[in-house]
């Protein structure tokens, strides 16, 4: 008997399939001498649509809602169709004895394959593959230790509520909205309250007025100190007439150090990334966007094999992995890397809780390289840009804490005490990796401020924001300094910065919106629906984004609301929930949420309506964004209308100008047309054969003799031209 073994993808499968000998290829599978090899495209089987229920859902009607099927019923994706034909027949050979679940070690994974295998009604064994890279040596391992597949089943559990919760509630709610309002307006479970969250930002920076505030800066000679009231106060002042007071009052004074305090500091490692840790950075430093990250990842992982299993929230190795650490050292010292890998692999490696801790690891495991050897030129740029934040990352866990000396200085100059900061790096640490740089900590500064709210001089607690780290000469207590010159500094506080890709993670992650394997596509999908839209690397509500969130229920909006439910699916996949109590909580919740969309009497109004007015049903048409540029759409779903915003340029040229001409349709049929001219030509294959129509060439032998600056010549023998071809 040969076992079946189900892939994800067929790239996936490929290399098992040739780990595993079974090198025979067909048009769908490859088998062996013991394996049969097969995959899905994705997912195969979904959850049928209302229309799959009752015919009558086809039309969108208020009526018609809430949709909530006694029984969820399973159907086959039309487009992948052929392939769960093939799977399906491999599963009634009698010649297969078992399955092996090959699908990503995940929840989705897991979805894809126990859903194929309800659809076929798999009744033989199975077992689960469960690995955390896709290298030769993890495959045969897994394979070797192929666990019992019913220990997956309150993952499958857990991943069929969040599939289900999902149809209901955002089916429901984005049917509902868009039947009463007539508009596209979508919402879910996650998406909702993810742009609440970013509509919460726009209202804090509407909300927010400037203070101005003064500061005082005393020039002690090679070094600056700021005023404070005492060692707590932020050094802020509020009236500008103090200030210069307080400027005049001690310019030319001498002063006296009063304190002098030097503490070492340590500041350990990072941790090493999850996914959506990864993200934030490749956001921050590269510029990536958690759509790209996961993408570029995913190929590091399944294609070049030099990563570990990317969907992990878990930024901590298990103990069983140290006697590895060494050989993936080993396999990525190479390039930039080679001084840093071989520095460690001189000597044993100092591994800590910090960095191994099983108990903090759930399915997967922190991302890392592999053991797989790396050749840098093989990778495209975003992907070696990656790679190196993977990697380093990875070498600064083995390198030792960065510490400094950190010196203040209190100087009192008469009733008033100016305060001075210093930094002195005694061992770099892991910053090395980095090359011993300080930016590390200042981005992570920017990011704490960002997170809350608040730009990074505004965020005072517990920290000496606006005082400068400079250098400081040795000084000792009771040491006089002068006053060389005083700097009254004008500031005013700033609004908070609106969202990043990466600060948005961060709140989806800190209210457990999503996970993170889903945070990136709940983000593109705001996009894609027009509700938010990038303004340079931020997040901005469209006027369409701030309408919906206001109409939507209070309920959706919720980001608690949604994080109980994230938070009970964990549950569940540890078995420790109850999946019929959370699905009947969805269904009686989406009835709620239509009676509420229903029974409201908020009034929606396109913000992109244009006085453009549509050619089928006369109605105002709306701006959108498309993929080949700006849509003019017509608002009445039963209508439909759309065409470019702007006349697509082609690279038809005018014979005037030289410049592309506009393709327009009109009611004889497409045509060019330059505008800077109104030169007019038809477009080949509708009458004329292809050239300008007798009138339009007469008019442009007209416009050519009239144009003295061309000359009469040109003119004269463009007539001429007209003449012969009129005989």
């Amino acid at each position: 008997m040969k076992s079946l073994v189900l892939a994800e993808k067929p790239s996936v499968a490929k290399e098992i399939a040739r780990v595993l000998g079974a090198n025979t290829k067909q048009k769908s599978w490859y088998e062996g001498p013991h394996y049969v090899v097969t995959w899905a495209l994705g997912h195969l089987v979904e959850l049928a649509e209302p229309e799959d229920y009752d015919p009558k859902y086809k039309t969108w009607k208020l009526e018609d809602l809430p949709i909530v099927p006694a029984k969820m019923n399973l159907k086959v994706i039309r487009e992948t169709s052929h392939q769960y034909k093939a799977v399906a027949q491999l599963c009634k050979r009698s010649d297969i004895g078992d399955l092996v679940i090959a699908t990503d070690a995940g929840r989705e994974g897991e979805l894809v394959a126990r859903w194929i295998m309800e659809l076929v009604r798999w009744n033989k064994p199975f077992k689960r593959l469960w690995i955390s890279s896709q290298t030769d040596k993890a495959i045969r391992e897994g394979f070797d230790k192929l666990k019992p597949g019913r220990e997956y089943d309150r993952l499958y559990a857990s991943a069929v509520c969040r599939a289900e919760a999902d149809w209901l509630v955002g089916l429901n709610v984005t049917r509902a909205l868009t039947s009463k309002y007539n508009a596209q307006l979508a919402a879910g479970r996650v998406q909702t309250p993810t742009l609440s969250m970013l509509m919460d930002r726009e209202r804090e920076i509407a909300g927010f007025r400037p203070v101005p505030y003064c500061t005082v800066t005393a020039d002690f000679g090679g070094f600056t100190g700021l005023w404070r009231k005492d060692d707590r106060h932020d050094g802020r002042l509020s009236d500008k007439a103090e200030a210069e007071a307080l400027a005049a009052r001690v310019k030319g004074k001498s002063g006296k150090v009063e304190q002098v305090r030097t503490v070492e500091r340590a500041e350990p490692q990072p941790l090493a990334y999850d996914l959506t840790e990864l993200q934030r950075d490749a956001n921050k430093r590269l510029g990536f966007s958690a759509k790209q990250t996961s993408n570029v990842l995913q190929r590091l992982y399944e294609q070049h094999k030099l990563v570990t299993y990317p969907r992990t929230d878990s930024r901590y190795l298990t103990s069983d992995m140290v006697s590895t650490f060494k050989s993936r050292l080993e396999s990525v010292a190479t390039g930039p890397y080679v001084s840093l890998a071989r520095a460690l692999l001189r000597k044993p490696l100092n591994v800590t809780k910090r960095i191994v801790d099983d108990a903090k690891v759930t399915d997967h495991h922190a991302i890392i390289p592999t053991e797989q050897f790396v050749q840098l030129g093989n990778l495209s740029p975003e992907e070696r840009r990656l790679y190196d934040l993977i990697v380093r990352r990875f070498i600064s866990l083995f390198y030792g804490p960065s510490r400094y000396d950190e010196t203040s200085l209190a100087i009192r100059v008469g009733d008033d005490c100016f305060y001075a900061k210093g930094f002195v790096q005694k061992e770099a640490g892991w910053k090395d990796v980095y090359g011993g740089a300080q930016a590390l900590a200042d981005d992570l500064d920017e990011d704490d401020a960002e997170d809350d709210g608040r730009s990074g001089d505004d965020k005072t607690e517990g920290r000496d924001r606006l005082t400068p780290a400079q250098s400081l000469p040795a000084l000792a207590n009771g040491q006089t300094l002068g006053v060389k010159g005083c700097r009254i500094g004008d500031h005013q506080t700033k609004p908070p910065a609106r969202h990043s890709e990466a600060t948005l993670l961060s709140r989806m992650e800190k209210h457990n919106l999503g996970t993170p394997a889903t945070r990136a596509d709940i983000i593109e999908k705001l996009l894609h629906t027009d509700t938010i839209e990038r303004q340079q690397n931020r997040l901005v509500p469209t006027g369409k984004g701030k309408q919906l969130i206001e109409i939507v229920a209070a309920d959706l909006r919720s980001p608690d609301l949604t994080a109980r439910w994230e938070q009970e699916l964990e549950r569940i996949a540890k078995g420790k929930g109850d999946p019929k109590a959370f699905i009947a909580d969805i269904r009686s919740r989406t009835e709620r949420l239509v009676a509420e969309v229903k029974a409201s009497e908020i009034e929606y109004k396109p913000h992109n309506l244009t006085h453009t007015k549509c050619p089928d049903c006369g109605q105002k048409m709306m701006e959108t964004n498309g993929k080949r540029g700006k849509m003019l759409v017509c608002p009445n779903r039963e209508c439909g209308f759309r065409r470019a915003a702007e006349p697509a340029l082609t690279n038809r040229r005018c014979p005037q100008c030289r410049k592309k001409m506009e393709m327009h349709d009109g009611k004889a049929g497409k045509y060019f047309q330059c505008r800077p001219c109104n030169v007019i030509e038809k477009l080949d294959g509708q009458g004329g054969g292809g050239k300008a129509g007798r009138r339009q060439q007469a008019q442009l032998a007209q416009q050519f003799s009239d144009n003295v600056s061309l000359g009469s010549s040109l003119g004269d023998a463009l007539k001429a031209a007209m003449e012969r071809g009129q005989q």
